[in-house]
């Protein structure tokens, strides 16, 4: 599979340690870097806003995908390549799926795990093929992936779903991982 468009997933909001903005940034800088287009959430503030900004900055393509009832509140970004405006969280996740070649977590709250862990539900039931990865930055989902070895090891989710999962603390390192991880379903 080759991989020419990242969704990502992240808060709508920065975090309390500006470590998360400058990962998010460097995140969407590398994804422009490596000709990817990006697909995110469509907001301008947070680490939404960051991503989107530091793929522009590269000169990249931005493909934002946004709720009309979260325009307003997520301050949909208004210099994208592409803004999409749908009527529900289902649309908008529908896609988001179906535009990315690859996902990618970042920081943020339970609409961040909420997407992500759909996106591996469906992966680990062999929905499709799409590589994963997580960006840890400073650690965040340090407690997430314990909790999946966790469940791995009391047999709830096998060792190749948890280990299909890329876990990276470097944006330039999960870009480059991502797109050379062979994708082939598996139950």
């Amino acid at each position: 599979m080759i991989v020419q468009a990242i969704t990502i997933f992240c808060g709508s909001r920065p975090g309390r340690d500006e470590v998360y903005s400058q990962a998010a940034y460097a995140l969407g800088q590398e994804a422009a870097k490596a000709g990817l287009r990006v697909i995110y959430g469509g907001g301008s503030s947070g680490l939404m806003g960051a991503v989107a900004e530091g793929a522009l900055a590269e000169g990249g393509k931005v493909t934002g995908v946004i709720p009309y009832s979260l325009k307003e509140k997520e301050l949909a970004h208004d210099r994208l390549t592409e803004l999409i405006t749908v009527h529900t969280m289902h649309e908008r996740k529908a896609q988001m799926y179906d535009q990315g070649d690859a996902f990618i977590a970042l920081p943020g709250g339970i609409g961040t795990l909420e997407e992500f862990m759909e996106i591996l539900t469906w992966h680990a039931i062999g929905a499709h093929a799409k590589p994963c990865g997580i960006l840890n930055t400073n650690g965040y989902y340090d407690p997430m992936y314990d909790l999946l070895r966790h469940m791995t090891e009391e047999a709830f989710v096998t060792k190749e779903t948890a280990d299909r999962i890329l876990l990276e603390d470097e944006p330039a390192k999960l870009i480059q991982q991502l797109q050379h991880q062979e994708g082939e379903p598996y139950v």
